[in-house]
This record gives C-alpha cells, sequence and structure tokens, in this order.
C-alpha cells in the first residue's frame, strides 16, 4: 500500500531554473521529513486536448511549460505527518510567498491519490 500527491504546474520558460532550484530543495525536504519518493518532470509529449489536457488543466500560456511532479508516502496517515512537518519547515517558506515562486501557485493542481492496484496489479484493499 502506498499513497501519492501528484502535482501539475505551469512553469514559465524563463524562470526554468528557479523552478529547477525550487524543486530540488522540494525534494530534499520532503525526503529528510520521510516521504519514501519525491520525483519532479517537465512535459515532453503533452498535446493539447480538444476538451481536455495538461495544457488546457492549467491554462498553459505562451512561453510555458507543464510540469508533473509526485511525492510518495506509506499511506494517507504518513503523508499527513510528512506534510505537517514539510509545512513548518522554515526552508519552505519562499515556496509559499507567491510573489517569490517561480509560477503562478494559482494555476498548480494538487491532490492526494490511495492505491487502485497493488504493486503486483491485483487490486489495492
Amino acid at each position: 500500500m502506498s499513497y501519492v500527491d501528484g502535482f501539475v504546474v505551469p512553469i514559465p520558460l524563463d524562470r526554468l531554473e528557479d523552478y529547477r532550484r525550487m524543486a530540488e530543495l522540494g525534494r530534499t525536504v520532503w525526503m529528510e521529513h520521510g516521504a519514501l519518493d519525491y520525483q519532479e518532470y517537465i512535459a515532453d509529449d503533452v498535446p493539447d486536448g480538444k476538451v481536455t489536457s495538461f495544457p488546457m488543466s492549467v491554462k498553459l500560456e505562451p512561453g510555458e511549460v507543464v510540469g508533473f511532479a509526485y511525492a510518495r508516502y506509506r499511506s494517507r496517515e504518513h503523508r499527513d505527518e510528512v506534510m505537517k512537518k514539510v509545512m513548518e519547515d522554515p526552508r519552505m517558506d519562499a515556496c509559499k510567498d507567491p510573489t517569490t515562486m517561480p509560477f503562478d501557485g494559482q494555476r498548480l493542481i494538487w491532490g492526494g491519490f490511495r492505491d487502485l492496484l497493488d504493486p503486483g496489479g491485483r487490486a489495492a484493499a
């Protein structure tokens, strides 16, 4: 069993290096506080959709690229413990300030997900 927080974010190309630094800090903080895994990705093959798509989900603007990230935990309870520590960590203060974030936080999409299939491909409990 595991639990995952997923994030989809529009990243301005001219702030990509700033975002990368923030992502590196995020990985460090999440892992230090107990996350099992933390990964960040940048769009490579995400076509525009007619009804919905990754670009549409974050209202992607010219000069931006879609970012996708996730953090993995043992359970929802474990996630709640880790997130509390992460949010209290002073290194994350700049990441909470909309004036210093390297992306538009209002267009960030995030949420927690529980297992549907276990690692062996069977239905999770």
